[in-house]
């Protein structure tokens, strides 16, 4: 079982930059991908970005492709999202998830582990 919690979540000016993290603890027994994914109310969770174990592959959503930057480092347990250029679409509550094999997936079904969410406010 792996648990996670986001954080660095908050309220930033359009064009602002925000970096949202992920803390991974618990027993894994597989090297697992780390996804964000992020929700408005009335609407659907979609994919934001994604990293396998190595990090050598990413994948994101063409939304944020260019300005949103995924990371992790694997000795601290710890995925990161880098966002810049930030617009007030990109207000959402962002979720970080988690998949036993180490691929990359966009489907919300594909993760196994999710965190509680970080609310992100991009307003002037």
């Amino acid at each position: 079982q792996v648990q996670l919690v986001e954080s660095g979540g908050g309220l930033v000016q359009p064009g602002g930059s925000l970096r949202l993290s992920c803390a991974a603890s618990g027993r894994s027994d597989s090297n697992y991908a780390m996804g964000w994914f992020r929700q408005v109310p009335g609407k659907e969770r979609e994919f934001v970005a994604t990293i396998i174990w190595g990090g050598s592959s990413t994948f994101y959503a063409d939304a944020v492709r260019g300005r949103f930057t995924i990371s992790r480092d694997n000795a601290k347990n710890t995925g990161y999202l880098q966002m810049n250029s930030l617009k007030p679409e990109d207000t959402a509550v962002y979720y970080c998830a988690a998949r036993r094999v180490s691929r990359i997936s966009n489907r919300i079904s594909d993760y196994d582990y999710w965190g509680q969410g970080t609310q992100v406010t991009v307003s002037s």
